[in-house]
């Protein structure tokens, strides 16, 4: 049964209130409130049924047929709507606005809160991640983007010029989860987020109006912007319905700032989960996250897809990795500090938001215990951010919340004892009366004689008294017991004085849990006024927590601080591959990587598997973890500040839309020529392999040209055209590298060691060798080799790299003396003999030529 289907007049009243809410939220999956439970209906419950694997179920509803239903039960629904959420889904959270027992007639619900991909503020998410939602705003000459972790308050915003493709690469390269577009956008943008890249995509017209938020964006002066970060808190405002004012003022995101790169180069190098399955471990993040707050594993992260590029900032940090590692001992106490820290950021969020519990306001006061000691390691330190201690707020925690309080705040034993008078006395009165029930059993059991009578309790009959089938004739008219429950081994009865305790323990329990509940929200309301300077405080622990990391990598793993060039010269010193070289099992080999102000372009060639792809990722992650403020693998490091960086490494077919190896490495290859500047580092593995030999060689020396000639960007190359190693001679700034091997009787042994010069040989049936293919096999490609190589005949590369500095006209042809002796004259007017001793003379000249 489809919910179009009904006849709403024939609907119970209840299931009119929620086709009512339904109508209100279409794109929604309806978690509608039913006593204990959480129920679906109609296409909700089929739905959902089959993607958590509930049972389907159906209830009457007003009509003939009974209605699709399934349900879960309220305490456990977290887990549930983070499987419908992972799958793309959105969820409202529909609860009961009045307390059953005090509402005549149908309770009053509606949604509180809708759940989506980027809108997740719980306890369940991935601690070491941030989880934003974006939206991209389309003004038809640029785009604005914004987003936000709505668990931690951070709010950025940027503007995009240029083409769609430049927004789309900024959502991938954010790993944005969910975004919002305005109701203007191509519509082949949306199609393209949601089919190919499986990114949840709302379309929504409206602006946020009011003045709520306007802290928010308050001091920033370009209106795009303002425009953006409102359409954004439009959707997250409608969307959480609750208190959002842990959102934090908006941070510009400017280019400029930062060291650029796209997906594809995060992808190719590993930088926050590996190629091969997506995982993080073996990635840089996990080398680099010695951590110990959930908060320091957002920022790392944060950093490593955005190094800097101010200079001073760069170096700030170094001073401090550098000063942690020599003060080793206030480093030890402070990593024992951060131990005990917890998330605040999100804790902050939680307390705001209003869905925290005990366990959070608990956490919260163990953070704060361990401030003033932070605070005096960092004043020893010299750390020149400062951080409040919050010592009110610790002892406001620290005399209410009980150390064993439950999750759920409406079952009491939240608050302490002492704090509350009221309170205090409600205790008193509930536990002097269950002393009273304890009592009461001892002397109905010496006033009757039944010595296995009990006094009990349950929900449904309160308290009774509970005598077995054996001995329920010693129950006499004189004892006053009333019958009020016959079970299958046993009678329960009451008496009026055991119902009057019942009365005072239950309105005592009641008034407990109520009460508790008031003044755990009382002190919530305290500590809400410390968002701000709580806030500000957890950034600087994020910061500090990190540079402890780098001090701790760096002194693990013989890392050395960079220097940073004023002059556009890398100069690596036995670097190496930071996280190939703790996962390999035989020792790692060091190279050079060096290109100073004359030279732009390392040609690198050598056989298959020698290493030319690590050498090249360990250069650019070098500079990565340099421009984060981290010390790099290498004996000594001289790095220029670089803008932007580009790769293409390794073979893939975009499959999704169709193209081939070869499409997408020109398409990332005209990136890089586009965007590149000199101050860019470019990384082209093999590139050209995905056509024909020729066809290859020939743009991959057109490239190279093009770099050399034009954007002059650091470039590092590796190829398998030998042929292009002739380039040497002519372009100044190329120099020519090689992963040397050695060939002993037919078997190859990688070296991984990278010297000057240039190789002519792949050893790519070596190679084919050490993977086992059959020797038959192995041997009738040595053959079909040498018949190749013997036709071979090098031919002479072209290289007029001139073309590209000249202007058209400025190309002059170049006159061919023969030629123009032929035009002088006239066949027709000339003698046989005269004819033949032109000929002659002609065939002379030519001979004399060569």
């Amino acid at each position: 049964m489809k919910r179009s289907e009904v006849d709403r007049s024939k609907l119970s009243p209840m299931m009119q209130q929620y086709m009512e809410i339904k109508d209100k939220y279409e794109d929604c999956i309806i978690f509608f409130r039913l006593g204990d439970f959480y129920e679906m209906f109609f296409d909700d419950a089929i739905l959902t049924s089959r993607i958590l694997e509930l049972t389907l179920t159906g209830k009457q509803a007003g009509l003939e047929e009974r209605v699709p239903m399934c349900g879960i039960p309220h305490h456990a629904y977290v887990s549930y709507v983070d499987e419908l959420i992972d799958k793309g889904y959105k969820v409202a959270i529909c609860e009961q606005l009045e307390d059953p027992k005090e509402t005549k007639g149908m309770v009053d619900r509606d949604v509180v809160q809708v759940i989506t991909k980027g809108t997740r503020i719980d306890s369940n998410m991935d601690s070491k991640s941030n989880n934003y939602i974006a939206n991209l705003y389309d003004f038809s000459y640029c785009y604005g983007v914004s987003f936000a972790d709505i668990s931690t308050g951070e709010v950025y915003a940027t503007l995009i010029e240029g083409e769609s493709d430049r927004a789309i690469k900024e959502i991938l390269k954010n790993n944005f989860r969910e975004v919002i577009v305005n109701d203007s956008i191509d519509r082949e943008i949306i199609e393209s987020l949601r089919s190919k890249y499986d990114i949840l995509v709302t379309i929504q017209k409206e602006e946020l109006e009011g003045n709520e938020y306007d802290y928010i964006y308050e001091d920033i002066e370009d209106i795009r912007i303002i425009r953006t970060v409102k359409h954004l808190l439009k959707y997250i405002v409608e969307t959480k319905k609750g208190d959002l004012h842990h959102l934090q003022h908006c941070q510009i995101v400017k280019s400029s700032m930062y060291l650029e790169f796209d997906a594809n180069t995060k992808r190719n190098l590993e930088l926050v989960e590996t190629i091969r399955n997506g995982d993080r471990q073996y990635s840089l993040l996990w080398l680099l996250d010695k951590c110990k707050t959930a908060m320091g594993s957002r920022f790392l992260k944060y950093n490593i897809l955005n190094p800097l590029t101010n200079k001073k900032e760069i170096e700030r940090r170094y001073d401090f990795v550098s000063l942690l590692s020599t003060e080793f001992i206030l480093r030890d106490d402070l990593i024992h500090s951060l131990d005990h820290v917890y998330d605040l950021e999100r804790l902050i969020g939680r307390i705001t938001y209003g869905n925290l519990n005990a366990k959070d306001l608990l956490q919260l006061k163990s953070s704060l215990k361990e401030l003033p000691t932070i605070k005096r390691i960092l004043k020893e330190l010299k750390y020149d951010k400062e951080i409040e201690t919050f010592e009110e707020v610790f002892q406001l925690l620290d005399r209410t919340i009980l150390e064993d309080a439950p999750f759920n705040l409406h079952e009491g034993h939240l608050i302490k004892e002492g704090y509350n008078e009221e309170l205090d006395e409600l205790k008193r009165i509930r536990s002097g009366s269950k002393d009273f029930i304890l009592e009461l059993e001892q002397e109905e059991k010496k006033r009757t004689g039944i010595k296995n009578l009990k006094v009990g309790f349950n929900k449904v009959f309160g308290y009774y008294i509970e005598v077995s089938k054996g001995q329920v004739g010693l129950v006499k008219e004189e004892f006053g017991y009333e019958r009020k429950q016959t079970l299958a081994n046993c009678e329960r009865f009451i008496t009026p004085l055991l119902k009057e305790k019942e009365n005072i323990i239950l309105g005592a329990e009641e008034k407990i849990i109520s009460l508790e509940y008031k003044l755990f929200m009382d002190i919530r309301e305290v500590v809400k006024r410390y968002v701000s300077p709580l806030q500000k405080v957890a950034k600087t622990i994020s910061e500090i927590d990190m540079l402890q990391a780098f001090s701790i990598v760096s002194d693990t793993y013989k890392f050395t601080r960079p220097e940073i060039s004023k002059e556009r010269s890398l100069k690596l010193i036995e670097c190496r591959h930071p996280v190939v070289e703790q996962v390999m099992k035989e020792k790692y080999i060091p190279n050079d990587i060096v290109m100073d102000k004359t030279t732009n372009i390392l040609l690198i060639t050598g056989p298959n598997m020698a290493g030319k792809s690590t050498y090249m990722r360990q250069c650019a992650i070098t500079i990565i973890m340099a421009q984060m403020g981290c010390f790099v693998p290498c004996r000594s490091a001289s790095i220029p500040i670089f803008d932007k960086i580009f790769t293409r490494i390794g073979a893939s077919d975009d499959l999704v839309s169709g193209e081939s190896t070869f499409m997408v490495e020109m398409k990332e290859a005209n990136t890089a020529i586009s965007e590149a500047t000199e101050n860019s580092l470019i990384l082209f593995d093999e590139l050209g392999r995905g056509t024909a030999t020729y066809d290859g060689m020939s743009l991959a020396q057109a490239i190279l040209e093009y770099i050399h000639d034009k954007i002059k960007a650091k470039t590092m190359f590796s190829t398998h055209y030998h042929e292009l190693t002739f380039l040497e001679k002519d372009l100044k700034q190329l120099k020519n590298v090689h992963v040397s091997a050695l060939e002993e009787k037919g078997k190859v042994t990688f070296l991984h060691k990278v010297k000057p010069g240039a190789v002519d040989k792949s050893y790519g049936i070596h190679v084919a060798s050490l993977a086992h293919l059959p020797d038959s096999l192995i041997h009738r490609a040595n053959d079909i080799l040498n018949v190749y190589e013997k036709k071979s005949n090098k031919k002479e590369v072209f290289t007029q790299t001139s073309l590209f500095e000249l202007e058209e006209e400025d190309i002059t042809p170049q006159v061919n003396p023969i030629e123009e002796k032929i035009q002088g004259i006239n066949p027709l007017e000339m003698t046989p003999m005269e004819a033949l001793n032109f000929l002659y003379d002609l065939k002379k000249d030519l001979k004399d030529k060569k």
